[in-house]
């Protein structure tokens, strides 16, 4: 019998709002986090609007020397992963005070892409004045696994540490990595979640050739996921940090507990490099594999959080494979894209989404799906348009889609005051 697991911190680096409970209010009330570009001037480029972090304040936690020595995602991680330790009451592995000693806390901590700040002025760096010019923190700054490490030395923290760089899907994917590690009884405490910050001109010119951003002009409109009106995802920056801990470890320590972490599941579409499959295939068994893993059937899920990008395919082939794996139930859920608020944040996405889904199961609320005008007709699930909705929410998932047909979907319950430690013997309600 696998240990059961509970989120008991939560930190958001997001468009809408730095902080958990900030980007929570923002998100229940449908504000939106996206602007035209102001860190630089988008110019000719197609797409000219995007969800930028405009509240950022890393001083609390970090030095003059190390932001120096970060590059914006690995800051966003740190503050995002500060904000959660503090959040869960914790202060670094072996503190003290019920802490996990440091070789049992461990970090999983992801970004699709990683340093392109860094990259981008450092390679002009080198093409204006020379090889002499370009700064010895250029790798340590710029490679993926660098927002991993650097909350590794913060926090002391000793145990497994990970990066995975599954595009949309790596920070979903680091949750349910950290899930299974503390489950399987590998580490008790895990600092989990991801972080991007690729609002620059090269990676948005790149995004935008390929025809994967709206090419709208008017921050009121897009990006309109589910609508028949979609063009295109929007740009998106920030962080998300959730503390997974065992259950015993939390109770003994007089944590708070937000929700619990009841399965995952992972698929590879197989397909194409940016494409998912017609009718979501992939996804679907993602989706199929959560639910055996959290021993839940269809009709137990009242929330989903979509991938949800705002691109025709996604769109489309998601609603296709929700239909498909929860049939008639698929008319009763609530299905809604955060995305339409915070842009795609890419690394980070899943991590703040998941975020979402602990704010419904604790608020028994659903963030809507803003911009939501036109129905299409083959979209025609329940997305909770424009205003969010009171509702119970006992079972929440998290939908997570990367390019390269990286997929992963993520489970939680409501934590229902069982103090049994073993999965299967409580849980949220509802598993089995």
């Amino acid at each position: 019998m696998r240990r059961r697991v509970v989120v008991t911190g939560m930190g958001a680096v997001t468009p809408v709002g730095c902080g958990w409970r900030p980007f929570w209010e923002a998100i229940s009330s449908g504000r939106s986090g996206i602007r035209r570009v102001e860190r630089f001037d988008p110019g000719a480029c197609p797409a000219t609007i995007a969800g930028e972090v405009r509240e950022f304040d890393a001083d609390p936690y970090l030095g003059r020397k190390d932001r120096k020595r970060m590059d914006r995602f690995t800051q966003y991680a740190a503050v995002a992963a500060a904000q959660a330790m503090e959040d869960a009451g914790l202060s670094a592995g072996g503190a003290g005070d019920g802490a996990p000693a440091a070789e049992r806390l461990g970090v999983a901590f992801s970004s699709g892409v990683g340093g392109m700040e860094t990259f981008e002025e450092q390679h002009t760096r080198l093409m204006e004045r020379g090889p002499e010019w370009v700064s010895p923190f250029f790798v340590p700054m710029m490679i993926a696994n660098m927002a991993a490490g650097n909350i590794a030395i913060m926090f002391n923290a000793k145990g497994p540490s990970e990066c995975q760089t599954t595009a949309c899907a790596a920070s979903s994917h680091s949750i349910a990595d950290a899930y299974r590690l503390i489950a399987e009884g590998r580490a008790d405490a895990m600092i989990a979640g991801g972080a991007e910050a690729v609002i620059t001109p090269l990676a948005m010119a790149g995004f935008a050739n390929m025809q994967a951003l709206s090419t709208s002009d008017d921050p009121g409109a897009v990006p309109c996921p589910f609508d028949r009106r979609r063009d295109g995802f929007v740009m998106g920056e920030g962080s998300g940090a959730l503390i997974l801990e065992e259950l015993g470890s939390a109770l003994a320590r007089g944590a708070r507990i937000y929700a619990e972490i009841v399965g995952c599941g992972f698929s590879t579409d197989a397909y194409h490099i940016t494409s998912p499959p017609p009718g979501g295939e992939g996804a679907a068994r993602a989706m199929q594999e959560a639910l055996r893993d959290a021993s839940l059937s269809p009709d137990d899920i009242d929330y989903i959080n979509a991938h949800g990008t705002g691109t025709p395919y996604n769109d489309l082939y998601e609603t296709q494979a929700i239909k498909a794996v929860f049939g008639d139930h698929a008319y009763d859920l609530a299905v809604s894209s955060t995305k339409s608020m915070t842009g795609h944040l890419l690394g980070a996405a899943g991590a703040v989404e998941a975020i979402a889904c602990v704010g419904a199961i604790m608020e028994s609320f659903v963030p809507p799906t803003i911009n939501y005008r036109e129905p299409d007709p083959e979209c025609d699930l329940d997305y909770v348009p424009n205003e969010g909705r009171k509702m119970e929410v006992r079972n929440a998932m998290s939908n997570s889609f990367g390019f390269g047909g990286h997929n992963c979907c993520i489970v939680l319950a409501r934590w229902d005051g069982d103090e049994s430690n073993e999965a299967g013997s409580g849980g949220g309600e509802g598993n089995g």
